[in-house]
């Protein structure tokens, strides 16, 4: 891509994702995912209603007057977001391609970790590491991140998960809060998930078109599998083909909620053609009440 049409793009992007960022998701985004804890800020006097376990007893010994520690929330946290690039989401039927949406997703939730200080990292991921970019702060860091989601072209075409979540609970050493953004055409990922749960605060983000659960009438049509390069002919026209479409569709669906509940991974489903605030939103308030 050239690199005028790139910055447009870029440009583009931060504007949008930046704008519901600031609007939507930075009060959510920092109820839903806390800091390392609480630390140390100072002491006042006690006021009536506060909680006596605060009290400072070596500073209300000294002044002759009862004080209280105040705390602040360790907010500073790091955010990977693991992403998957492989060639199934080069795939949309209705408003956009699954690869687009995954950048506009990255780029909101970025936008949210630096407005709350937090440091972002990115894995792009196929069925090898395609690109780790370590976390750090700053803007100029997070138009980098989307310039990469926009122009990088993978060198391999299929799906490890599993891999991918063994190199980051490698690599990434300090507790994280990590988003998993896939579309999840892929399997054996289910103990890696765990795994990868227990060290960070994993969370997944579903990516999926509708026409991957339901196939049109529009009689012989010439499909290709994407990642393993397969082509076969379907006749859509035919109700039990259509029917059995939906059925393995309604299958995998069942799979993959069964994963996320064994695997206690918070996570969310986001159509091609529908907006993600809701889907995020319910995510971010279902965290918060917790």
């Amino acid at each position: 891509m050239e690199t005028t049409e790139l910055l447009k793009k870029v440009r583009k992007i931060e504007i949008k994702t930046r704008g519901i960022s600031n609007h939507i998701f930075s009060g959510e985004y920092h109820s839903a995912f806390r800091g390392r804890g609480m630390a140390f800020s100072e002491v006042r006097e006690y006021q009536p209603g506060d909680d006596i376990r605060t009290i400072d007893w070596n500073v209300t010994a000294r002044f002759n007057h009862p004080y209280v520690k105040i705390f602040d929330e360790e907010r500073e946290l790091t955010v990977m977001m693991l992403v998957d690039i492989s060639a199934s989401e080069e795939f949309g039927t209705r408003k956009q391609m699954k690869q687009e949406l995954i950048t506009e997703l990255c780029a909101v939730l970025a936008f949210s970790a630096i407005q709350n200080n937090d440091k972002v990292g990115v894995i792009f991921f196929s069925d090898k590491i395609e690109k780790f970019i370590p976390p750090k702060k700053g803007k100029s860091h997070i138009l980098r991140i989307i310039r990469e989601l926009i122009d990088f072209k993978p060198e391999h075409k299929k799906t490890d998960i599993r891999m991918a979540l063994k190199y980051f609970t490698n690599v990434v050493k300090k507790r994280s809060i990590a988003f998993l953004i896939s579309d999840f055409l892929d399997e054996g990922f289910s103990d890696a998930l765990k795994i990868a749960n227990k060290k960070h605060d994993l969370v997944a983000l579903r990516i999926y078109d509708k026409r991957e659960a339901e196939l049109p009438s529009i009689g012989l049509v010439k499909m290709r599998d994407a990642e393993t390069g397969r082509v076969k002919w379907v006749d859509t026209s035919s109700r039990k083909t259509r029917h059995e479409y939906e059925v393995n569709a309604k299958i995998r669906e069942a799979v993959l909620r069964d994963i996320f509940a064994k695997s206690g991974v918070d996570n969310t489903k986001i159509a091609t053609d529908e907006s993600y605030i809701k889907p995020l939103m319910s995510l971010f308030k279902k965290r918060e009440s917790r």
